[in-house]
């Protein structure tokens, strides 16, 4: 007798995609990051939009 894998279950709700979002967003704007942590946070910020 096999049996299956158990299935993954998702860490984050859909909800939870909106509001990382937003705070990402207000991170990218009011604190003073060198330039690579702000492409890093603007590309994940851009990412989540897409998930949304």
């Amino acid at each position: 007798m096999t049996t299956e894998p158990m299935r993954a279950r998702a860490v984050f709700s859909t909800a939870d995609f909106e509001l990382l979002k937003e705070a990402i967003g207000e991170l990218i704007t009011k604190v003073s990051v060198d330039d690579v942590k702000l492409s890093r946070l603007s590309a994940l910020y851009h990412r989540l939009g897409r998930l949304g």
